[in-house]
């Protein structure tokens, strides 16, 4: 899929039906959408007159969202939605002229057999912004038909659907909407635990159609025409799974129980069995115990009881149901009654009729509230809270035998994820449990087993490894990288061999500068009848068979011989076995001139065709089922990445959407160029420098430094247009300042150092090319690059000004400090990870030191804005305050920016619009002379909100 965030368009003064137009080609529809937006620029206009793009300007851009081609190749649908306005559900013919297209409206979805398109139409911009009661907005949805674009809304629609054959589209609605206060989010009245609502299926053929009241959950089988649903009625009277056969327009009950709980139905592939959990009603958060429950078309059984989980064991009703591809195996979890569960049966169910008493020990001791961090606990306290709602609602995998009639517990506490398998004699599982009371410092790693379906036996095949294993389709083989190689275990001869030791290329991540040993690049899928395994090094792609066998190189080394890396295009998404001489897709990238493009090669013999290759970026969207026709975006810094089709080889392709036609014609945009240098120890370095839009040669400029780790791969990337923590590339480069993304390579021990080392160089290029204004170069940088930001101005003085966001000042209080969005510590990130120290604080108490920069404060002579969300769940907000701190006693030059209620990155769109403001105002200052608004003259002070 493409890559995007919010891509936006001018947001829509209030809801408007779809909107037919034939204007001509499909091109030129679309760029009549935007023409009303002011995106074009006028006729003759020249390039040394184009203005800045603005804030204003950068919330209007639009962006494609959820692109989908229709299975015949004949209509494609996309989302555009603007970083701040209305979305616009657009649908197109690729071939010919007609565009229809449905506003505020997102998330557009193509019948199967390309006749419809259908939409959720959303509240606009301004409802949202002031509705007194946001609960009061609600959804609609607009189907459209194609190819004559005729447009129906209908309204209070929380969910759709189409049956896979296209021939049904299912809605479900809101509640009824009440005069009472108790709205709930979905703006009705909040509905009893497991009440259904309205359901209509409409035949799309003859718009005839059922109202089905009461419905709780759906699920069409694969043909279409038969739909299953649980029924959840106020009087129970009709409690139960029900199915209609639309075609014949009958009904019957699968399973009917008043009062009982069901579980989302779940088709059989290709077949005509149902599976579903039933389970008598409880009280309150007393475990409710389901039995899984098969229906054949005629009569309802239950497959696997109650009684048969294991003691003190339950099967929910919200297990997973996977059906096996041969229909004779049902995949189901159970799990241990958890402890809220046990609380509520140990319960007195009069405890509050007892009588007061003020001095009972016991019943004060009930309100109190202590957490109790055990050294032994497997996982610290913080990360026990935030995984809490998911573990005691994990289940563990089992598997039902329909052939067999029995029943065989496959995973458990100690072993707790089971992969369903697509053979029918043995699964993959793996086990961080050994492992979880070190991941604090050592981050995770796994034990890997091979379960068999029959007995449940476990064997364990690999033991610590950090990046999992993968089980062939037909489940002989296992495969997992550890130490530099390829590990293959044969499942029926209990054998292991290093499956990569003989190809003579590094099988390690060859640009791994991190403390933890080098991952591999990954396993790209398997021969039919597990006859090998595809595998990749940096740059080419491998056969390697499984039973013996010299490994072949399917793209013959020309990866490595020319730099350029090929990776296997999924173009079916199913992840199947591939025939031994299948024809596939592959996608390269050149590793030094960071241009993309697409390849055919052959799984039988060596080598690769080049189909589409030139200065941009792109990236595969879909193939067209049942067409000739794949769809794809193209993009370049000054290219938006709009859709395009060709034919299978990527013959005659051509674009077929412009969402912002004129946009980097009508501003002063800028021209991304590549840069090489060398970093102070003289290793080779790259980077993008984007020059300005009205670019004059010979002019020095000021320089905006953006950076992270490794940053040249964007010289052909279209920036994402949107307003959030990170500076807009065209934002600053149409307003006169070069933008320069370099490289950083880092080292362990030293990584501020490293950062240090590689990017003054970068900078110092730029002014020996004639290009940057010396005295005039900011340094950006967020979260890791925020780090090196703080870190740099303690070793240079080359910088005018630094912008510094969720920087860690202080590795030495940061190594014990929280991630509270995931609750774990965060020692592992300074030992095996990110921030490439090495060791524990007592082992390595120098560098530690050495690479914090609130201990060189002093050093400091570059004025520096920090920026901090005080509920960071990543980098803790006080790492900012003690920089901060530590500059203001030193009377240093510093503001800090403290976000209100915000994470790591700023979310609420009034703080990303006044952070980027704010930015831009302080390197304009800084850079420009532009006159200091008041925040960076006086402050603002406390005023009591």
């Amino acid at each position: 899929m493409p890559r995007s965030s919010a891509r936006l368009q001018t947001p829509s003064p209030a809801p408007r039906a779809a909107r037919p137009r034939r204007p001509g080609a499909a091109i030129r529809a679309a760029a009549c959408i935007a023409v009303a937006a002011g995106l074009l620029m006028p006729v003759g206009a020249d390039a040394q007159d184009r203005p800045p793009l603005t804030f204003t300007d950068l919330m209007q851009i639009r962006q494609i969202e959820t692109p989908t081609i229709s299975r015949d190749g004949r209509w494609l649908a996309y989302t555009a939605e603007p970083d701040r306005g209305d979305p616009e559900a657009v649908v197109q013919e690729v071939d010919g002229q007609a565009l229809f297209s449905v506003a505020p409206a997102d998330r557009p979805v193509l019948s199967s057999d390309g006749r419809w398109m259908a939409a959720r139409m959303v509240p606009s911009l301004q409802e949202r912004e002031t509705a007194e009661r946001p609960a009061d907005l609600r959804n609609r949805l607009a189907i459209v038909s194609l190819p004559g674009g005729q447009v129906e809304t209908v309204e209070d629609v929380r969910a759709f659907a189409f049956s896979p054959d296209g021939r049904f589209l299912r809605w479900h609605l809101y509640p009824p909407r009440t005069d009472g206060d108790d709205e709930g989010a979905s703006g009705g009245p909040e509905r009893e635990d497991g009440q259904g609502t309205t359901m209509v299926v409409r035949t799309l053929a003859t718009g005839q159609e059922v109202r089905i009241e009461d419905v709780d959950a759906c699920a069409f089988a694969e043909e279409g025409a038969r739909l299953a649903c649980t029924v959840v009625s106020p009087d129970d009277a009709r409690d139960g799974v029900w199915v209609w056969d639309l075609g014949a327009g009958t009904e019957v009950a699968a399973h009917g129980r008043a009062d009982a709980r069901y579980g989302t139905p779940v088709w059989q592939q290709g077949g005509s069995a149902l599976a579903f959990v039933v389970a008598d009603p409880a009280e309150g958060d007393r475990p409710t115990y389901g039995s899984v429950t098969l229906w054949d078309g005629s009569r309802a059984s239950v497959a696997v009881d109650a009684a048969e989980a294991p003691d003190g064991w339950l099967i929910p009703t919200a297990t997973s149901l996977d059906w096996s591809d041969d229909g004779n195996r049902l995949f189901f979890g159970w799990r241990p009654v958890n402890a809220e569960e046990r609380r509520a049966m140990e319960e007195a169910p009069d405890a509050d009729d007892e009588d007061f008493e003020a001095y009972d020990v016991d019943d004060i001791l009930a309100d109190r509230g202590v957490d109790v961090w055990h050294w032994q606990d497997d996982r610290i306290m913080p990360q026990q809270k935030v995984v809490w709602n998911r573990e005691k609602e994990r289940t563990y995998r089992a598997v039902h035998h329909l052939d067999r009639g029995s029943t065989v517990g496959l995973g458990g506490v100690e072993l707790p994820d089971v992969d369903v398998p697509d053979n029918a004699s043995v699964a993959l599982a793996t086990s961080d449990v050994p492992y979880r009371w070190e991941f604090t410092w050592m981050g995770g790693q796994s034990d890997a087993y091979v379960v068999d379906l029959a007995t449940g036996e476990r064997t364990r095949v690999a033991e610590r490894i950090r990046n999992g294993a993968t089980l062939s389709p037909g489940g002989g083989f296992v495969i997992w990288y550890r130490d530099g190689a390829w590990w293959l275990h044969d499942v029926a001869a209990g054998t292991t061999r290093n499956a990569t030791e003989d190809l003579g290329v590094p099988m390690a991540d060859e640009d791994h500068d991190y403390p933890d040993p080098a991952p591999g690049y990954g396993v790209a899928g398997w021969l039919a009848d597990d006859a090998g395994v595809l595998l990749y090094d940096k740059y080419d792609l491998w056969v390697v068979p499984t039973r013996g066998g010299a490994a072949r190189n399917v793209t013959d080394g020309r990866g490595r011989a020319e730099q350029r890396i090929f990776r296997l295009v999924d173009r079916d998404g199913d992840d199947g076995a591939l025939a031994p001489d299948a024809e596939v897709l592959l996608e390269s990238y050149h590793d030094r001139e960071k241009n993309f493009g697409f390849y055919r090669a052959r799984l039988d013999r060596p080598g690769v065709t080049r189909l589409l290759e030139s200065p941009h970026r792109y990236d595969f969207v879909a193939d067209a089922e049942d067409a000739d026709r794949v769809v794809f975006t193209r993009e370049a810094y000054d290219e938006f990445p709009d859709l395009w089709v060709a034919g299978p080889d990527f013959s005659s392709p051509e674009r077929v959407t412009d969402v912002n036609p004129g946009l980097t014609d009508r501003f002063a945009w800028g021209q991304a160029e590549l840069v090489e240098w060398h970093s102070a120890d003289g290793t080779p370095t790259q980077g993008v420098v984007i020059k300005p839009g009205n670019y004059v040669e010979g002019r020095r400029y000021p320089v905006l430094v953006y950076y992270y780790r490794f940053f040249s791969q964007r010289l052909h990337e279209f920036n994402d247009p949107s307003v959030n923590h990170r500076p807009s590339f065209p934002v600053y480069a149409s307003d006169g300042y070069v933008v320069f993304l370099p490289d950083v390579r880092f080292e362990v021990g030293r990584p501020g150092l490293a950062a240090t080392k590689s990017v003054v160089p970068g900078v110092q290029k730029l002014v020996d090319m004639g290009l940057a204004d010396p005295d005039r170069v900011a340094l950006h940088g967020h979260s890791w690059s925020g780090y090196q930001t703080a870190f740099m101005v303690t070793q240079t003085d080359m910088f005018r000004t630094a912008i510094a966001g969720a920087p860690v000042s202080n590795m030495t209080s940061a190594y014990s400090g929280i991630r509270h969005g995931s609750g774990l510590a965060r020692q592992f990130q300074y030992e095996m990870g990110q921030s490439r120290i090495s060791g524990s604080l007592w082992e390595a108490r120098d560098e530690y030191i050495d690479n914090s920069p609130v201990f060189f404060a002093d050093r400091i002579r570059t004025p520096m804005l920090i920026l901090h969300g005080d509920v960071d769940d990543a980098v803790p907000w006080e790492q900012s305050i003690e920089m901060y701190l530590a500059m203001r006693r030193l009377g240093k030059e510093t503001v800090f920016l403290q976000y209100r209620d915000e994470p790591h990155h700023p979310q609420t769109y009034a703080n990303k619009l006044d952070w980027a403001v704010k930015m831009k105002e302080w390197v304009d200052h800084y850079l420009k002379d532009a006159p200091a608004p008041a925040w960076i003259t006086e402050g603002v002070p406390y005023t009591g909100r």
